[in-house]
């Protein structure tokens, strides 16, 4: 079972307005600039905040640096991978919006206030990384572009997804249903982002896809050919379970 570190002391009794989600294995090195540039921009909307670091299972001193900070820390046991942490810092978050960011800050904070606009026609809004409107400031290199067109492409065929980028890290949630959502999940890794879309699909719910600023960051935790091989497995599975489910209604 996690255990949850309260320590912030920006949580007041106040429902927050944003409860930001920041899945962390080993980012002693990377999540600090990140918290300070959360916290520092949403110190400056004026509203009541929560920000949550889940530690999945780090081996270094992810847990206290986060605790430094005064966020809430939720420290998985063993490390079960992003989906697993992302469903626990979901389904402990209080906020009326729910926005799942990575520990490398990709994609800057304020990237935000692009997203929450169109929360009033879609409960799910993803940042993206493949639109005209999207900013890249360091791109990938080539092999990880290949292979992430290649997944998109795969998961085109297996009809999963109408989206170009499923697998930014940077997605925006009504409140409720991201809890409602993340209590069904089961990927626990990678792909998680694809089964979160179909399930929202799945309840009728509207996804918008929304451009955004993002930066490449060399030393992203993907593994580009075992993360991969999971990844891929992951979603056969959840497209024999889409294909069984659409045969049975």
């Amino acid at each position: 079972m996690p255990t949850l570190a309260n320590d912030s002391a920006f949580h007041p009794a106040a429902e927050p307005w944003l409860s930001v989600v920041i899945p962390a294995y080993n980012e002693e090195r990377r999540l600090g600039a990140t918290l300070e540039s959360v916290l520092a921009f949403l110190r400056g909307k004026g509203e009541p905040f929560e920000v949550l670091v889940v530690d999945d299972g780090s081996r270094d001193g992810t847990a206290e640096l986060a605790r430094g900070h005064g966020v809430t820390v939720i420290s998985l046991p063993a490390n079960r991978g992003k989906g697993a942490a992302l469903k626990a810092g979901a389904l402990a978050s209080r906020g009326r919006r729910v926005l799942l960011i990575d520990a490398d800050g990709s994609t800057p904070i304020n990237e935000v206030d692009r997203l929450v606009p169109r929360l009033a026609e879609a409960s799910v809004v993803v940042g993206s990384r493949a639109l005209a409107s999207s900013q890249i400031a360091v791109h990938q290199p080539f092999y990880r572009r290949f292979l992430g067109k290649g997944f998109n492409a795969v998961l085109r065929v297996l009809g999963l997804t109408e989206f170009r980028d499923t697998q930014c890290g940077f997605k925006l949630l009504d409140g409720p249903l991201a809890r409602r959502l993340f209590a069904e999940l089961t990927v626990e890794r990678f792909a998680y982002d694809v089964e979160l879309l179909l399930l929202a699909r799945r309840h009728g719910e509207r996804v918008a896809e929304v451009g955004v600023a993002w930066a490449d960051d060399a030393s992203s935790r993907v593994h580009p050919v075992l993360d991969s091989s999971q990844m891929l497995w992951d979603v056969l599975r959840l497209s024999w379970r889409h294909r069984r489910r659409r045969g049975g209604a």
